[in-house]
């Protein structure tokens, strides 16, 4: 049995959708995503989707070039995840629609609310790539910035880690996690749920989130059915 959501953001990791390959795209792990959203659109949930670029580009590490350019060339690298897990949601016999905030030719539709909110409509799964189309702002403040504005009831981060801990599980083995936590904490505690300016404005919109791991088998079902392991972020 779902929750009561009506509609839902659901934000993925690219380095989760590339698998051990750590790059690039595992389609396996596309087509298990791909299985789980189409059982919550069966379910009438409404489902945007944002995807980070991680598994192609990770340019605010370089030395050697301009910041813009380097977050020019992370907005293109969700435009490319997108259209290829678009396809991927497709092939398992769902309707897509991908919106950027700046054109694209013909791979994609400029983004406005309007045309968003007819996609939902349509029952189509609206990806919203390309970032919010400025340099300095990453994933974390588009799927924040479009769940406020698309009105979601919840923002899902799908990561590579099963919820919010009190530090680095990956380095320290008696890290604490929570089950749940208010985005008061997040921010008192400096928790690495979301980048600063995401967190912010989740906080002020109150923007509730839930924070899972991808890889945990049917992740996003369950925790939609609120029988998730892993952290409810509350407002």
């Amino acid at each position: 049995m779902m929750q009561n959501y009506k509609r839902v953001l659901l934000k993925l990791s690219g380095e989760a959708l590339a698998g051990e390959k750590k790059t690039g795209f595992d389609e396996a792990t596309c087509i298990e995503v791909a299985n789980q959203v189409k059982s919550l659109v069966e379910e009438g949930i409404e489902v945007g989707i944002v995807i980070g670029g991680g598994n192609f580009w990770r340019g605010r590490t370089s030395e050697t070039i301009d910041r813009t350019k380097a977050d020019q060339i992370g907005m293109l690298a969700t435009v490319m995840n997108c259209i290829y897990v678009s396809e991927i949601f497709r092939f398992v016999g769902m309707q897509t629609e991908i919106l950027t905030p700046f054109a694209c030719g013909s791979m994609t539709k400029l983004f406005s609310k309007d045309l968003a909110n007819e996609s939902f409509a349509a029952k189509k799964i609206v990806f919203f790539a390309g970032g919010i189309g400025n340099p300095y702002f990453s994933t974390d403040t588009a799927i924040a910035l479009r769940a406020i504005e698309m009105e979601a009831d919840v923002i899902m981060l799908a990561k590579s880690i099963d919820g919010v801990y009190d530090s680095d599980p990956k380095t320290n083995p008696n890290a604490k996690k929570y089950d749940e936590i208010t985005i008061d904490e997040v921010l008192d505690k400096k928790l690495a749920v979301m980048d600063l300016t995401a967190t912010v404005m989740c906080l002020e919109n109150k923007m509730p989130m839930l924070v899972f791991s991808l890889n945990e088998k049917n992740s996003i079902i369950h925790t939609l059915q609120g029988k998730f392991t892993g952290t409810k972020v509350t407002v």
